[in-house]
């Protein structure tokens, strides 16, 4: 086990949302695809979202947007280990990785992340006993199918029930391997098998998810759902996401995973001064 050079926050005392900054080296993600694509480029990339307020930095090889098909192993671990190694040594934050493959995970916490985050929920065979060996905190994501089919799996009788109780499975498979509950997050999956009403209702009732008694991860940044409800383009979804973000905060998420970082520090910052009031 190989501690990392800035070690992940106790997820439950963090005393207000953090601001998690999202940097995908992949060619293909949905939002900022192949922008990344030099160690350089995610290096400078990061530190700018430092610099506007982000608390970590999650770092990803594989597009999980709908309809994407999965990456081989060689070709990630190229995406994403250089990229967790130089922020490990230039950037003073925690780093995330975020990943469903079980080498991925070993070598990306060997390289610098405490933070190991699965849109799969740690259901790859050996992915929950690599990332128990690694000693690093996990967040599990709830989510059906795989991305290339997930938008055929919408067919809940209420999807919040039913997202707690899948998130509360892996959890308990989580806690067995022997992660210690203080290390482990969950994320309900925003836009990952859910339709655009779907995705509010859970938002709505985000609350519910306090049940799982871990902290909770989201991630709308961006997404169709914010777009929907807007009309506006990807490239112009930095207000609805950060109303999204906001809304998360309210209803009880301890970590907002964006895009736009200052957007986001800004919304907050709104709601923190009138709570504080």
């Amino acid at each position: 086990m190989t501690s990392a050079p800035h070690a992940c926050p106790d997820w439950r005392q963090t005393g207000r949302p953090l601001i998690m900054g999202i940097l995908n080296a992949t060619p293909d993600s949905f939002s900022d695809g192949g922008r990344f694509d030099t160690v350089e480029r995610a290096v400078d990339a990061a530190q700018g979202m430092l610099e506007a307020g982000a608390d970590l930095i999650d770092v990803g090889g594989e597009s999980t947007r709908p309809g994407a098909t999965p990456v081989a192993e060689e070709e990630e671990l190229a995406r994403v280990i250089p990229v967790i190694k130089a922020l490990a040594s230039r950037v003073d934050c925690p780093l995330s990785v975020d990943t469903s493959t079980p080498v991925v995970m070993s070598r990306a916490v060997e390289a610098g992340a405490c933070l190991i985050n699965d849109v799969r929920a740690l259901t790859r065979p050996g992915a929950v006993e690599a990332a128990a060996a690694t000693g690093a905190s996990v967040c599990v994501m709830h989510m059906r199918g795989e991305p290339g089919d997930m938008a055929t799996r919408t067919d809940y009788d209420d999807v919040v029930t039913e997202v707690a109780d899948y998130l509360s499975e892996r959890l308990r498979c989580l806690r067995t391997a022997g992660i210690p509950p203080e290390r482990i997050l969950a994320d309900p999956g925003f836009g990952f098998a859910k339709t655009h009403k779907q995705n509010f209702v859970l938002l709505r009732r985000l609350e519910e998810l306090a049940c799982l008694d871990v902290p909770i991860l989201v991630g709308m940044s961006r997404k169709r759902m914010v777009g929907e409800a807007t009309g506006q383009s990807v490239e112009r979804r930095a207000v609805g996401s950060a109303a999204g973000a906001l809304l998360a905060a309210e209803r009880g998420a301890a970590v907002i995973r964006v895009h736009d970082v200052e957007a986001t520090r800004d919304a907050l910052a709104v709601w923190r001064a009138m709570c504080e009031a």
